[in-house]
């Protein structure tokens, strides 16, 4: 009779159980790191616009969150500071002053009493106008305190108009989407067909604590 055979199977011992369940949630740690890694990397744009000097009014979180709404043919150019209140004074046609030797697109962004940032994007530098000038690349923006931005309807073309007295924005019905007076001081905000904006301040009618005009090119 033929002898019977044993087979013998090892099971792993108490401390190579451990061992073994240490690896595995070192390694899902490892991945989850990776992917975390991997997300940030993706939520971080590459073309975030250089500042020539810091901005007193938009933090590097708004900044970032403005960039991704521009045109693409500013994406990637510096950002320069043009014209600031706390610099240049409130003088509407220092601003105009101040761009009388720039073509590209412009940034501006304000701070009011309330505190609340809002602002617009023009196409091209602000000058003095007989009429609206500006393409459907012109928008208004708020942070309420999230981004809000408002982009061109199509109903009409009344981008951007600038007096000697006011500076426009957007317009229907007699009503400016942003309004702003020759000292820079006073300011209107009111829904507008250009761009169908809500109010961008907290009120229609504020008083400007900052300004700045970021030039895009």
């Amino acid at each position: 009779m033929r002898g019977l055979r044993w087979q013998y199977t090892r099971l792993p011992s108490q401390a190579e159980d451990t061992l073994s369940g240490e690896e595995c949630k070192e390694e899902e740690e490892e991945e989850e790191a990776a992917a975390a890694t991997a997300s940030a990397a993706a939520l971080e744009d590459p073309m975030v616009p250089q500042l020539t000097e810091a901005s007193q009014v938009l933090s590097a979180s708004e900044i970032r969150q403005l960039s991704c709404h521009l045109p693409p043919r500013v994406t990637g150019h510096p950002w320069s500071l043009v014209f600031c209140t706390s610099r240049d004074g409130f003088s509407l046609q220092s601003l105009y002053r101040r761009m009388e030797d720039c073509s590209g697109p412009v940034l501006l962004a304000l701070r009011d009493q309330d505190r609340q940032i809002f602002g617009a994007f023009s196409s091209s530098a602000l000058r003095l106008s007989k009429g609206f000038y500006g393409t459907g690349e012109t928008f208004l923006f708020s942070f309420s305190p999230q981004l809000k931005v408002f982009k061109w309807t199509g109903s009409n073309s009344f981008f951007v108009k600038g007096d000697l007295d006011s500076l426009m924005m957007g317009s229907g019905s007699g009503q400016f989407g942003l309004w702003l007076d020759g000292d820079l001081f006073h300011g209107r905000s009111y829904p507008c067909a250009t761009f169908n904006n809500e109010v961008l301040a907290r009120q229609e009618q504020f008083h400007i604590q900052e300004l700045e005009a970021w030039l895009l090119s």
